[in-house]
């Protein structure tokens, strides 16, 4: 049986750039914690709240490729979309995020992942938003609850294997 410690997600509102930083740590090795990022039927499983459910429509995890998904809630579809900039195996994602009901509005993301030894990983997850209204507003949207319960999923999915 494996057993998964809870760990805390760390979420820091950037007072001198629009940004929002995720920090949480993973009883997974780095390489099992970019392909739970990169694989989209791993993705459409753990990303968002639990009360969400995610359809991909499109998932092409390289430098240059773009994505896009639909979450589920209530009977409502939401889109997002993407570009992935840069994609190094086991290290490193950037990507653009969009919310297809706000498509002006683009953050920047950067996904590090760092081994800590002992099949441990710490993710850094920073978006880089237009404004501080857009920071504000991104963090007033709920998002805290879907970071932090789609890890919650992540950590199960990482458990099995």
């Amino acid at each position: 049986m494996t057993t998964t410690q809870h760990h805390e997600t760390r979420i820091v509102v950037d007072q001198e750039v629009p940004a929002v930083r995720i920090i949480r740590e993973f009883d997974a090795p780095p390489s099992k914690v970019f392909r739970a990022h990169t694989d989209p039927e791993l993705v459409a499983q753990w990303m968002g709240p639990r009360s969400t459910q995610n359809r991909i429509d499109e998932w092409d995890c390289r430098t240059g490729g773009s994505w896009r998904y639909v979450s589920l809630h209530e009977g409502q579809e939401y889109g997002f979309r993407g570009c992935f900039h840069e994609v190094r195996p086991d290290e490193l994602i950037v990507q653009t995020f969009t919310f297809e009901g706000m498509p002006d509005g683009v953050a920047l993301e950067k996904l590090v992942l760092e081994d800590l030894g002992d099949g441990r990983t710490r993710l850094t997850a920073t978006s880089l938003v237009d404004s501080f209204a857009d920071r504000d507003a991104f963090v007033a949207s709920g998002m805290e609850v879907g970071v932090r319960e789609g890890y919650e999923r992540l950590d199960e999915i990482l458990a099995r294997g």
